[in-house]
C-alpha cells in the first residue's frame, strides 16, 4: 500500500461522497487516553470534506507510532467543523486540511483563523488539495502560516507517512521548547518573589513552595542548611543539620526542631547526609535530594517526596532553580549579619541611655514588648494597615527601646533626683526628646532606608507629643505625630506609672490602665489606647470603677 496513491483525482472522480452530517460524530479513530499508564497518543485533526479520504487516512494512521505514542485521530467535514474541534482540544499536534469545503477557500480561511484569531502558533499545518489550481503551491507557502502543501493525487501512504512524522517532530520540538521557556518564566517570577524576603525561614519555606510549584504538584519536603553552629540563625539537631522549614508531612513541630516524622529521620539523615558528602544531587524513584552550593561555599540541601519518577525536563528546571536561588542563602545571611550589628548598635545606645538613669531598671524591654504587642494588635484590628506593614512591626520594637536615648545629656542631678523638678529643672529634662531625636537623625542619615534609627528618631523626638497638641518638643496633635512614636507614649506613661521611680511609688497596674483610657482622645491616640487596652486585657489587667 505504500506505493499506492491514496486518492483519485477529484476532476476525474468526482465528488466521490456528499459532506458528512454535521451532527455526526467529531471523533473518528482513537481516544484521548492510552492503557496501561501510557502516555495519550499524538492528536492528528483531518479536515476535509469527503468521507473516503477521512476513512484512507485512518487506516494509514493506524500503523504510525511516534516516541512510543500512537496516533488519536479527530475528523472535521468542514472550516467551522474544525473550529469547534480546536476549541475543545488545545493539545492538536498537526492538521491534515483540505482547501476547498463548504467554499473554495474555506480550508486557507482556516488557516488565518487557527494563527491569527486563535494564535495558535503550535500546531503543524499540512494542507492537502484535490485541486492545486485552486490554490498555487508558492502563493500558498508564501502567503499562509503552513508546515507543508501536498496535492492529493501525489499523496502515497508513505509520503503521508513521512510527512506525518516530519510534523510530530516539529511539533514536540516546539512544545520542548515553550515548556521549558514557561518553566524558566517559573523559575524568574519565583526567585523574584523570595529575593524579597528577609527571614532565612522565609525564604526556605518559599524554596520549597516554588520547588512544589515547578513541579506542578504539592509535595512534602524539608530544606536544611550546613553552617558553623557559632554563625548559624537557627537551632541545629545532632548530626549538625540546620532545619529551617518543611513543608506538607515534614511542616509543623517546636520553632528551632527538626520537623522530622520519627519514622523517617534516619533515612531521612542518611540521605541529605549523603547528599552533602558527594555535593551532588540524587534522584530517585519518589523522592529527591537536591545540593545547593552557595557562591561563599555554604551548602543547603532539600529532600523533597514527589511519589512520582522526574523527567529530564522536571531535573534540568530544578537545577536551573537551585541555582539561581543559591546567592540567595548568601545574601539572607549577610543581611542577618548586618541586622545582628544594627540591632547591637540600637542594644548598646539603649544601654546607655539606661546607665545614666538606673532606676528605670528593665523599663526599655518592658516597653519594647509591650510596644511590638500594641502594634500587632492595632494590624489586627485593621488599622493604620497602610503604615504598619511587616517591615514595621519588625523595627517598631526594637526602635522602641531608644526612646529616652537623649537623656545621656540630661544632668545626672535632675534624671536621680528625689523631689519634683523646678522650672528650670524641667526645661532642661524636657530637651531629652529634641536630643534624642537629633542623635539618631544623624545616625539614621548614614542608613538608607527605614531602620531601626530612623523609626527610634520619630519615636525618641515624638513620644512626649500629646493627641490634643499640649504635649513637647513641637506641640504636635494628632496624626502630625508620627504613629511609631504614639504607639511608645501610651506604652512608656503605663510602664513609668506602675514602675517605682526616685520621686514616686508605683500605681497599681488597674489605676495605670484607667489614666490610660481617661486620656484617649486627649493625651493619646484613641485607636493605640483601643488597642493596647486589648492586649492589657488578653494578660487579665483591667481598670476597673474604682481606679478611675
Amino acid at each position: 500500500m505504500d506505493d499506492d496513491f491514496l486518492f483519485a483525482d477529484e476532476d476525474e472522480a468526482g465528488s466521490a461522497a456528499s459532506p458528512a452530517d454535521p451532527s455526526r460524530a467529531v471523533v473518528r479513530a482513537g481516544g484521548a487516553s492510552a492503557p496501561g499508564g501510557q502516555e495519550p497518543g499524538w492528536k492528528i485533526l483531518v479536515v476535509d470534506d469527503e468521507p473516503e479520504v477521512h476513512a484512507m487516512t485512518a487506516m494509514v494512521m493506524a500503523d504510525i507510532t511516534y516516541r512510543g505514542r500512537g496516533v488519536v485521530m479527530l475528523s472535521a467535514y468542514s472550516a467551522a467543523e474544525a473550529q469547534q474541534v480546536l476549541a475543545s482540544h488545545d493539545d492538536i499536534a498537526c492538521i491534515l486540511l483540505d482547501v476547498v469545503m463548504e467554499s473554495e477557500d474555506a480550508g486557507l480561511r482556516l488557516v488565518r483563523h487557527i494563527r491569527e484569531e486563535a494564535a495558535n502558533t503550535r500546531v503543524r499545518i499540512i494542507l492537502r488539495t484535490g485541486q492545486p489550481g485552486q490554490a498555487p503551491e508558492r502563493d500558498v507557502i508564501i502567503n499562509y502560516d503552513i508546515n507543508d502543501y501536498k496535492a492529493k493525487t501525489e499523496l502515497t501512504a508513505q509520503k503521508l507517512f513521512t510527512a506525518v512524522i516530519s510534523s510530530l517532530r516539529s511539533y514536540e520540538d516546539i512544545m520542548a521548547l515553550e515548556m521549558n521557556r514557561q518553566g524558566l518564566q517559573r523559575i524568574i517570577d519565583a526567585s523574584a518573589s523570595l529575593f524579597q524576603v528577609r527571614s532565612m525561614r522565609s525564604f526556605a519555606s518559599g524554596v520549597l513552595t516554588q520547588l512544589s510549584t515547578l513541579l506542578g504538584t504539592d509535595v512534602s519536603g524539608i530544606l536544611c542548611v550546613q553552617w558553623a553552629k557559632a554563625g548559624s540563625p537557627h537551632g541545629s539537631d545532632e548530626d549538625g543539620l540546620f532545619v529551617l522549614a518543611g513543608s506538607g508531612e515534614f511542616e509543623g513541630g517546636p520553632e528551632n526542631d527538626p520537623p522530622l516524622p520519627p519514622v523517617d529521620r534516619d533515612h531521612l539523615m542518611e540521605e541529605l547526609n549523603r547528599v552533602l558528602q558527594v555535593k551532588a544531587s540524587h534522584y530517585g524513584q519518589e523522592a529527591v535530594a537536591l545540593y545547593i552550593r552557595t557562591p561563599n561555599n555554604r551548602e543547603a540541601v532539600a529532600y523533597l517526596k514527589t511519589g512520582r519518577v522526574l523527567t529530564p525536563m522536571d531535573e534540568q528546571l530544578l537545577e536551573v532553580f537551585c541555582a539561581k536561588v543559591s546567592v540567595g542563602f548568601d545574601n539572607l545571611w549577610l543581611y542577618d549579619q548586618l541586622r545582628r550589628a544594627h540591632e547591637a548598635t540600637v542594644l548598646a545606645l539603649a544601654d546607655l541611655a539606661e546607665y545614666k538613669d538606673t532606676d528605670t531598671g528593665d523599663h526599655v524591654l518592658r516597653v519594647e514588648d509591650m510596644t511590638n504587642r500594641t502594634a500587632r494588635q492595632l494590624r489586627a484590628q485593621g488599622c493604620c494597615c497602610d503604615i504598619i506593614d511587616d517591615l514595621f512591626l519588625e523595627q517598631i520594637g526594637l526602635a522602641s527601646i531608644l526612646h529616652d536615648v537623649g537623656k545621656v545629656s540630661t544632668p545626672d542631678s535632675i534624671l536621680q533626683k528625689p523631689g519634683k523638678l523646678t522650672e528650670e529643672e524641667w526645661v532642661v529634662m524636657k530637651d531629652h526628646a529634641t536630643a534624642g531625636g537629633a542623635l539618631l537623625e544623624r545616625a539614621a542619615s548614614l542608613v538608607e532606608g527605614s531602620s531601626y534609627l530612623s523609626l527610634g528618631a520619630e519615636i525618641a523626638s515624638g513620644h512626649h507629643e500629646r493627641w490634643d497638641g499640649k504635649g513637647y518638643p513641637r506641640g504636635l496633635k494628632g496624626e502630625e505625630i508620627p504613629l511609631s512614636a504614639r504607639i511608645v507614649a501610651v506604652v512608656d506613661v503605663y510602664d513609668a506609672l506602675v514602675s517605682r521611680r526616685p520621686y514616686k511609688d508605683p500605681w497599681p497596674p488597674g489605676q495605670a490602665l484607667a489614666y490610660i483610657r481617661n486620656g484617649s482622645g486627649l493625651q493619646f491616640d484613641p485607636r493605640v489606647v483601643q488597642a493596647f487596652l486589648a492586649v492589657m486585657d488578653q494578660q487579665g489587667f483591667h481598670p476597673t470603677e474604682d481606679d478611675a
